[in-house]
């Protein structure tokens, strides 16, 4: 039996306090039980309170990872973190082409979960016009749907016409993450639009907590993991969207201003699935 065991990637970079990026990834493909590997395309050195160096790694080295992956594994499942430039995201975009890394998932990282952008102008059309057409499923925080389509969401209705708008760029199915709902600051509403045109809302509490460094990463890691795994992508979603609420609500710990969520607590969803 040769790579029978699901397989997931992470094309992404390394986060130093281990809260988010790569290491969140990794830390969601364990809880997920799939087995995760790495396109490293960056480093960061970070801790809670921020960002304080970062480093881009040569596209040959880049490239070189993709390729030994190819010649032995059996990816089932991808998804793409911060890529940070426009040379980087078309050397993804070339390597995603050239190999079968199973069904994608972008993650577009483009601004901070507060709203700064993090992308200069050509590598955001770079990923919008060339890595997003990619995307089996893509997870667009409340800011990047704005971005993305020059719209204003103020409401759900507004949520929903944006997430048909990022499914025209290419997009097969599209999670829209909502900001604190409009109507209820206790509740954050996540809009889901799929391929055949079905679409549903997942809802769950808020959470005051400054511990949720990885949040966009786990949820993107996780429904890669599933989808892997052979759920179909509604599934995945749902899946993914409960592993992450449930990492956010059980704080753990760690740092002394922006930490991590809990994939402990994480883990602990497998149990209610046995059941």
């Amino acid at each position: 039996m040769v790579n029978e065991f699901p397989q997931v990637l992470t094309i992404a970079g390394s986060d130093s306090d281990g809260s988010a990026g790569m290491q969140a990834d990794l830390h969601t493909f364990f809880i997920r039980k799939t087995y995760g590997m790495s396109v490293l395309v960056a480093a960061v050195a970070g801790n809670s309170y921020g960002i304080h160096a970062a480093e881009t790694l040569p596209l040959h080295f880049v490239d070189k990872q993709f390729e030994v992956l190819a010649d032995d594994f059996k990816v089932r499942a991808s998804k793409t973190g911060m890529l940070s430039d426009a040379s980087l995201i078309e050397a993804v975009v070339k390597a995603y082409k050239q190999f079968d890394f199973g069904p994608l998932v972008v993650d577009p990282v483009i601004t901070t979960k507060h709203g700064a952008q993090l992308l200069e102008a050509a590598a955001f059309e770079a990923l919008k016009e060339k890595l997003l057409p990619l995307a089996t499923v893509a997870t667009p925080n409340f800011f990047e749907a704005q971005l993305l389509t020059g719209r204003t969401i103020d409401n759900e209705q507004q949520q929903t016409a944006a997430a048909k708008d990022i499914q025209s760029l290419g997009v097969q199915n599209v999670i829209v993450k909502g900001w604190h709902n409009q109507d209820n600051q206790n509740e954050v509403a996540d809009y889901v639009l799929l391929a055949d045109g079905s679409d549903f809302w997942l809802r769950h509490p808020y959470f005051d907590t400054t511990h949720i460094n990885g949040t966009g990463d786990t949820l993107s890691a996780a429904i890669a993991a599933e989808i892997a795994k052979g759920k179909d992508v509604a599934t995945a979603i749902r899946i993914a969207h409960d592993v992450t609420a449930t990492a956010i609500e059980h704080e753990i710990a760690v740092g002394h201003k922006f930490g991590p969520i809990n994939h402990w607590a994480a883990q602990d969803y497998n149990k209610k699935e046995d059941k």
